[in-house]
């Protein structure tokens, strides 16, 4: 480590000597040996295990620089330059070859005395043995008896959802509800509102109630509240109506409990008719609102042209 800052004074003063000159004159061997030389040099493992030999390298490497000093002929120069080079690499390849021997020494130090800790362990190890098939003993009693547990909250969660299952397909039929690739569908019909108003009659809450228990009761659905007219009058006043009549079954919805981030609302005027409007009959079932409740934990599609 000591001969390193006389070593690299040595090159700079070398590459200063050669940068005076006229022309400077150099080989890309000399470059690259002169690169090589500070490799080394940075490397620790050099100093400590072959400072012989890269002593020998910086002589070597000298006379090249001398020799492009002085600007002899290229071939002297890279001949030099070559022997500086190999020289260089000497040293590194001894440096790491007594490196490698300096780890296999203290690897097999390190393996001495952790085999001396593996038999001090050794006791130790056999007691943690003992208090672990102990403990795995009483680990396996816990999960039986966890087990037990989770079956028997499995079977009463299966009881339970079997119930409620029953419940909503009760009050589904109750609502005649119809299953759709959207979800249920509940039709509050024209004769549930007021005449050509959007206030609904006790019979229309009465069904709303209902529905409400459902979504008491299932948590992970929502609904989307579709209001519709029959061609009867002008566009505009129908979409008002239909829109009136959404909301009303929206708030209504809320005001029975259903938060209102469950609750979408669409007001559709005369379009999606469900029968033609060419009879009174007719244009009462388009006078409606349909009312989707969506399937357990899904989105509610968007209604296409058939429905």
């Amino acid at each position: 480590m000591n001969n390193r800052k006389p070593v690299i004074s040595m090159l700079a003063a070398a590459i200063l000597a050669a940068a005076c000159a006229s022309t400077p004159v150099t080989t890309p061997t000399l470059d690259q040996a002169r690169a090589d030389f500070v490799s080394a040099n940075n490397n620790p493992s050099v100093a400590t295990y072959a400072p012989m030999e890269f002593k020998q390298a910086s002589d070597a490497l000298d006379q090249a620089n001398q020799a492009a000093a002085r600007r002899e002929s290229l071939n002297d120069i890279d001949r030099l330059a070559y022997v500086a080079k190999q020289k260089i690499a000497t040293a590194q390849e001894v440096a790491k070859a007594k490196a490698a021997e300096a780890d296999i020494a203290n690897a097999s130090r390190e393996r001495d005395q952790v085999r001396l800790e593996a038999r001090t362990a050794e006791a130790d190890r056999a007691k943690r043995e003992a208090e672990a098939a102990q403990a795995q003993a009483q680990a396996a009693q816990a999960q039986a008896a966890q087990a037990q547990a989770q079956a028997n909250a499995a079977q009463q969660q299966n009881a339970a959802l079997a119930q409620r299952a029953a419940q909503l397909e009760a009050l589904l039929v109750d609502l005649q509800a119809v299953k759709t690739e959207r979800g249920y569908v509940v039709t509050i019909g024209d004769v549930l509102f007021a005449t050509d108003k959007a206030s609904l009659t006790p019979n229309g809450m009465s069904t709303l109630r209902k529905l409400a228990d459902i979504m008491a009761q299932n948590p992970n659905r929502t609904v989307l509240v579709e209001g519709f007219t029959d061609s009867t009058g002008s566009s505009t006043y129908n979409q008002e109506l239909s829109q009136r009549r959404a909301n009303a079954v929206a708030s209504a919805l809320g005001q029975l409990g259903v938060p209102r981030d469950r609750i979408a609302m669409r007001a559709y005027g005369e379009a999606f008719p469900v029968a033609p409007n060419d009879s009174a009959g007719n244009r009462q079932l388009n006078r409606r609102v349909e009312i989707v409740l969506s399937n357990e934990g899904a989105q509610i599609p968007p209604r296409t042209a058939g429905r």
